[in-house]
């Protein structure tokens, strides 16, 4: 039986799970799968990549990579045969790597369908999508970034950036709210990708603009030199913290909710009890709505320390860089 079966059949069997095992196995549903879980249905359609031994692995699903034997799914990690060991690079198209993807095609086709109306024509007012959008982009502009990169010149070329994360994270975070659908920002993999890219723009934008020379004296924190053996190793133990509480605090904000509401359903069926139904499900909805509400928050949270952090990478540079070229 291959393991999308596996899980199909657990799902079918769900009356027999004992009470203790009712939120547990609820709460392994909000992980990655090797499987395709959406809209309710399960299906053994990802491809496996590996990289083992000196060589690379490719299989058409987990089943195709079970039949052939060097590998096996054991707890929903693959793991070789012969000795139980994971193999050294797991490039596999996961389930939240798919989420990833719609919520890439879900924000292209939106500011698509938006920019091909302005192109249409530029005078129009804009409406629907187009009108939401463009509050999107205006708020991003004048409340994130021009107030803390404090360069017109700086705030035209990272727009796109800002926007896109901003809009990126809000969609993923939406779709998980979904029946049937899953966050993608509950995993801590694609929050710190995200945080990663914020750290290599960060630091790339204050390299660009006050040079590598700046850079290195930005790490004195504005105190004398000889405080540099001090200094020095907080500012750079500073660079890696900031990254670590964007990954930290957007995939424990959007694991939260979605383990609260497992839970309150899953009183349900630990207690077995009709009576508990009405107090579960009102509570649910009311952290349902909160999530909603974390959602949104939790995307400008997220566009917002990275615009901090690139103003205080920058410092007076940029503002200093655009006054003198206003004055030439």
């Amino acid at each position: 039986m291959s393991s999308s079966d596996t899980l199909t059949t657990q799902h079918a069997h769900a009356e027999d799970i004992p009470p203790s095992q009712v939120i547990p196995h609820l709460l392994q549903e909000l992980g990655d799968h090797h499987e395709l879980n959406i809209a309710f249905t399960t299906s053994d359609v990802l491809p496996v990549v590996l990289y083992d031994g000196g060589k690379w692995h490719f299989y058409r699903n987990t089943h195709t990579m079970e039949q052939a034997g060097a590998y096996r799914l054991v707890k929903g990690h693959i793991v070789r045969a012969a000795d139980g060991g994971s193999p050294t690079l797991d490039l596999s198209v996961t389930n939240l790597v798919v989420f990833q993807w719609i919520g890439m095609l879900v924000v292209l086709t939106l500011f698509f369908v938006a920019g091909r109306r302005y192109r249409r024509d530029p005078l129009a007012p804009p409406r629907g999508i187009q009108n939401a959008l463009e509050a999107i982009v205006v708020y991003i502009r004048d409340e994130v970034v021009r107030p803390n990169l404090r360069s017109e010149r700086l705030v035209r070329r990272f727009m796109p950036y800002f926007v896109g994360l901003f809009t990126f994270i809000l969609v993923l975070n939406l779709i998980g709210l979904l029946p049937g659908m899953h966050t993608a920002t509950g995993a801590i993999g694609t929050t710190a990708a995200l945080a990663i890219t914020a750290f290599l723009v960060i630091n790339g934008l204050a390299i660009g603009e006050i040079g590598i020379k700046g850079w290195l004296h930005h790490l004195l924190g504005g105190a004398p030199v000889y405080l540099a053996p001090i200094m020095v190793p907080i500012e750079i133990l500073g660079l890696f913290t900031k990254p670590f509480a964007l990954t930290v605090r957007l995939f424990a904000n959007m694991s939260a909710g979605h383990i609260i509401l497992l839970s309150l359903i899953g009183l349900i069926f630990y207690f077995r009890s009709i009576f508990v139904a009405p107090m579960s499900v009102g509570f649910s909805i009311f952290i349902y709505l909160l999530e909603t509400l974390v959602c949104f928050l939790q995307a400008y949270i997220f566009t917002i320390l990275t615009a901090v952090f690139v103003g205080l990478a920058l410092g007076d540079h940029a503002h200093e860089h655009d006054e003198h070229h206003a004055t030439a």
